[in-house]
C-alpha cells in the first residue's frame, strides 16, 4: 500500500474509531496536529485510537514519548504503521 492510500486509509478509521461524523477525509490535513489545535482530540480518544491501529494494524502503540510523537499527525501515524508492517 502506497503513503496516500495508507494515510486516507488512516482518515477513515480516525473518523469511525472516534465518530468524527462531521469530519471528511479530506478536512483532515496529513500534517495536522491530532491533539491541541488541530483535531482536538483528548486522551480518551488516544486510547481509542491506539486500540483500533492496533487491531487493524497488529501493532502495537508505545505508552510513551515515542507514542506522542507517533499520534502527532496522521503523516506520523502512516510512517509508524509503514515501519512496523
Amino acid at each position: 500500500m502506497d503513503s496516500a492510500a495508507l494515510k486516507s486509509e488512516i482518515k477513515r478509521l480516525l473518523i469511525e474509531a472516534l465518530d468524527l461524523r462531521h469530519k471528511t477525509e479530506a478536512e483532515i490535513d496529513d500534517d495536522a496536529p491530532l491533539f491541541g489545535e488541530g483535531l482536538k482530540l483528548d486522551s480518551l480518544d488516544a486510547l481509542q485510537l491506539a486500540v483500533a491501529l492496533e487491531e487493524r494494524y497488529g501493532i502495537e502503540i508505545p505508552d510513551d514519548a515515542e507514542g506522542r510523537r507517533v499520534f502527532a499527525s496522521v503523516s506520523a501515524i502512516a510512517a509508524y504503521v509503514a515501519s512496523r508492517r
